[in-house]
């Protein structure tokens, strides 16, 4: 059989990738009859394991891959440095690479790391995972080989882990909360159409729908300028503004963006919060640069971090670790809400 990988030899055994992992590395921890079954399978397809073994045996190149869309976004960076040091604290070496937004790119920059026999890949942030089935080839297929570690996105394939907060659950919250508060009408904003970011909009949705308010379309509103573009915030939320739409409330999808409706507010001369109350999500250091400072989700990122480089370790042990881990997002109450 041609290019036979440790992912073939799972699913012909019927055992996960873990326990064939296992097998190959001489582990106790597997009953004689399961090790024989996957035994076998490897001897009719006459699979050769890779000389750079994953694991933490002698062949361990003791180096993680690591894919980033964009270096520079604030949350982006945080996740990075978060990682790197906790790899190093486990005695692990990584490579970065910053792929753009390209889907091409992307699996370009995951070949080059493959190729460097990694131990393992993280994709920090969840922009990795797309929409259509099709498109998620690549990660599946570099999950035959390595294990693959997902920051903020849920993806169900066999030898892949995902660490994410409940973005779904945790903006529904705080919607919640908002209209609980008085306001009437809030403005909602978001900038990405990531896995994430669905999940914050598909939870902004749920809680107007369970209060059974409408979803007025021009309340919902996509920026798709850059990040670092607040003041082009700020003129994005004057012009809703100016075509006479009301809204007392604006909750947003990150920092950035509630940090460009409160200079609005500002320029407006709109009291923050007794007239408009304002939600940022990541709690990131933007959150201080205004005045008052902006209330915002905290996604958790350091536990998230932690977290997956402790499952990523546990799984190169080849110990059973969860494929799984959600954090529940917080609310950090600041001077720009009422509640």
């Amino acid at each position: 059989m041609d290019k036979m990988t440790i992912y073939d030899i799972s699913k012909k055994a019927g055992v996960s990738i873990a326990t064939v992992s296992r097998v190959l590395n001489g582990s106790s921890n597997v009953k004689a009859k399961t090790r024989k079954k996957v035994m076998d399978v490897i001897e009719e397809c006459g699979y050769k394991p890779n000389a750079f073994a994953r694991g933490l045996g002698l062949n361990s190149m003791k180096t993680v891959g690591l894919l980033c869309a964009d270096a520079s976004d604030l949350y982006l960076a945080k996740a990075i440095y978060f990682i790197e040091r906790n790899l190093r604290d486990s005695g692990y070496n990584s490579i970065l690479c910053c792929t753009g937004y390209e889907i091409e790119s992307r699996k370009k920059s995951l070949n080059l790391l493959l190729s460097q026999h990694v131990d393992s890949v993280v994709m920090v942030g969840s922009n990795f995972l797309m929409n259509k089935p099709e498109d998620n080839r690549y990660i599946t297929d570099a999950a035959a080989s390595v294990p693959i570690m997902l920051l903020n996105a849920d993806f169900d394939c066999p030898n892949v882990y995902c660490t994410l907060c409940d973005d779904y659950k945790a903006t529904s919250d705080v919607t919640e909360k908002m209209l609980a508060s008085g306001v009437k009408d809030i403005l909602y904003l978001y900038n990405s159409k990531s896995y994430s970011g669905q999940k914050k909009l598909a939870g902004f949705q749920n809680a107007l729908l369970s209060r059974d308010l409408p979803l007025k379309k021009e309340l919902i509103q996509c920026f798709n300028g850059s990040r670092e573009d607040i003041d082009g915030v700020k003129e994005f939320v004057q012009k809703i503004y100016d075509k006479g739409i009301h809204f007392d409330g604006i909750v947003t999808s990150e920092d950035f963006l509630a940090v460009g409706a409160m200079n609005f507010a500002k320029a407006n001369k709109i009291k923050v919060p007794s007239e408009l109350q304002i939600i940022g999500y990541n709690n990131s250091i933007l959150a201080h640069c205004s005045e008052p400072n902006i209330s915002s989700v905290d996604n958790r990122l350091e536990d998230m971090c932690i977290q997956l480089v402790k499952t990523l370790i546990g799984t190169l042990s080849q110990n059973e670790m969860p494929q799984k881990t959600i954090f529940s997002g917080e609310l950090i109450k600041r001077g720009s809400t009422r509640f």
